[in-house]
């Protein structure tokens, strides 16, 4: 399906973006082990995140629709059921990566997982290496490719240290954890901690540190039960970092995004945003913060001019889904913006490297990709044309802010991409101009 979207005038007024996909996919997943039944508020209705109720369903748990909430019953830590067929994660990575942790333990139990044809791209080594380690064994097609056979296992400990920050990889790692006697990740620099919240929720024993080489230790230790009672997700940071972006961006706009996660771990984009020039008000948690909650705020937009800015390797992991982002305000930043260290988006639902420089270079961005990340002279605005979503959601959502803000607006090739987190995001922005 192919949209059109033209040059707005100034958006203004209040929207609520879609609850979180990170934590609905965990609260999910939580509440399937969990051994009493879990409530949640506010679960993403989108193809990701009902793939995982779908996933959890076929693993033994009663997923119950209500009114105003989600009830799910599990089926407990060591009692998920072989589906005796494929479980089907459709375009979630996160699920990919997340739930064999979960099998790794299920002894004397197999499980196959498969995708759509994203998927079968996407590398399942980074997680399936640790997972090995720790005695579960992992049959990949060609060593490392989707469908792959998770056979559980008794897993033993282990401090593993990831070879590049990786939330989904680190999850996955803690989950498989719970069932022995200590298991530690080392992260060279913080990446998201929703997992981590939720565990010290759910009554895991839990810790956290940083040494004095400036790395991040998690070690989790084996757990009997799960227990959440409720989790209320809060709106998506990573949705709503394309309103901001679209109220940044077109000229004389105002937006009050509403119920934001404001966790400091998904708050890059934000603090790369203000470094940039742009307007953005709202109580945001401070870096390093640590509890069981998950913060939340209002968030005011204003438009306004921006200035480029580089981006570290060590702030990537708190903004990897937003960089697309960060390139499309580059184009309209006063001199030049550059992300290194970003690698990890070459190995997303897109090689997002490729696929980001070469749709804004044909919308009239001056723009280079690098072997990690890319840089982007502002010339202070977009021609416009056509752009292709490539079955990326987050590509489908840049096309679209990208035809507000240009000179002749944009049209956007496979915009159904959008519909795996944010599928009302056109009618959002039709209501907002």
């Amino acid at each position: 399906m192919n949209a059109r979207f033209d040059p707005s005038g100034p958006l203004k007024g209040a929207v609520a973006p879609p609850a979180d996909k990170s934590i609905s996919h965990r609260a999910a997943l939580f509440g399937a082990m969990a051994s009493e039944p879990v409530r949640i508020r506010n679960y993403l209705d989108a193809e990701d995140t009902n793939s995982t109720l779908a996933a959890v369903r076929e693993l033994g748990a009663i997923v119950e629709l209500r009114a105003d909430e989600l009830l799910i019953r599990g089926c407990g830590l060591r009692n998920a059921q072989p589906p005796g067929r494929t479980i089907d994660v459709g375009n979630a990575g996160t699920l990919m990566r997340l739930l064999p942790g979960w099998l790794s333990f299920q002894q004397g139990s197999s499980f196959v997982l498969d995708g759509d044809e994203s998927i079968r791209r996407r590398p399942v080594d980074r997680i399936a290496d640790p997972l090995r380690l720790m005695g579960a064994r992992i049959d990949a097609r060609e060593g490392r490719f989707p469908p792959f056979t998770v056979h559980g296992a008794r897993l033993a400990g282990v401090e593993y240290e990831l070879p590049v920050a990786s939330a989904q990889v680190k999850s996955c790692v803690l989950i498989a954890g719970m069932t022995t006697e200590r298991t530690a990740v080392i992260e060279p620099v913080a990446s998201r901690d929703h997992t981590e919240r939720l565990l010290l929720r759910a009554g895991a024993p839990l810790e956290r540190s940083r040494d004095r080489h400036g790395l991040h230790r998690t070690t989790v230790g084996n757990a009997d039960e799960l227990e959440l009672e409720l989790v209320e997700v809060p709106g998506d940071l990573s949705s709503a970092a394309f309103l901001i972006a679209a109220g940044v961006l077109v000229p004389r706009s105002r937006l009050l995004i509403e119920g934001v996660g404001v966790n400091w771990t998904r708050a890059g984009f934000l603090r790369i945003l203000e470094r940039m020039g742009a307007i953005v008000v709202g109580e945001v948690e401070p870096d390093g913060h640590f509890s069981a909650a998950e913060p939340v705020a209002d968030l005011d937009i204003r438009s306004g001019p921006l200035e480029g800015t580089v981006v570290e390797p060590d702030e990537v992991p708190l903004a990897i889904d937003e960089l697309p982002l960060v390139a499309l305000m580059g184009c309209f930043a006063e001199g030049e913006t550059i992300v290194r260290g970003a690698g990890e988006l070459r190995v997303k639902e897109s090689d997002r490297i490729a696929t980001v420089v070469g749709g804004l270079r044909g919308l009239g961005a001056d723009i280079e990709a690098t072997d990690d990340g890319f840089a982007v002279r502002g010339t202070g605005g977009l021609r416009g044309g056509r752009i292709e979503a490539h079955g990326d959601h987050r590509l489908a959502l840049l096309g679209a802010v990208a035809g507000l803000a240009s000179r002749e607006g944009v049209e956007v090739v496979g915009m159904e991409a959008a519909s795996v987190s944010y599928p009302g995001f056109a009618d959002d922005l039709a209501r907002l101009g």
